[in-house]
């Protein structure tokens, strides 16, 4: 398990508001996609394929706010080398599983946890 943190994700009321906010104020690229109900946000240069271009930063996404996710504000992604086994140790630790092991596409698996703090936190998983 590397435990790095490898994404942020934002929640939002209104996901065009927030787009042109984070678009305006930081120059962030900001890519819709409404199928999934997410945004996905680059903060500075990144290749397509392979992610930011040069050291220093990480890229995130955007995602209404809804029950199913609890939590406030943003939360971190933390890259492990297996969501099962990462939500059983959150919840052996005093955690809990918000959602378990969810694929992405072809370019992983993604689940999501409150940790001992009510903190809504994220996990990813590589194909």
């Amino acid at each position: 398990m590397s435990g790095k943190v490898v994404h942020f994700e934002i929640p939002f009321d209104d996901g065009d508001r927030a787009r042109g906010f984070y678009g305006e104020v930081f120059g962030w690229q900001l890519m819709a996609m409404p199928e999934m109900g997410y945004t996905i946000v680059m903060t500075g240069p990144t290749d397509p394929e392979q992610g930011p271009t040069e050291a220093g930063f990480v890229n995130g996404g955007m995602f209404e706010r809804s029950d199913q996710f609890p939590g406030k504000g943003p939360n971190i992604v933390i890259d492990v080398a297996s969501i099962d086994e990462a939500l059983r140790k959150v919840e052996e630790a005093g955690g809990a599983v918000v959602t378990p092991r969810m694929q992405v596409g072809d370019m992983g698996f993604t689940g999501y946890f409150t940790d001992t703090e009510g903190n809504l936190m994220g996990l990813w998983e590589s194909a």
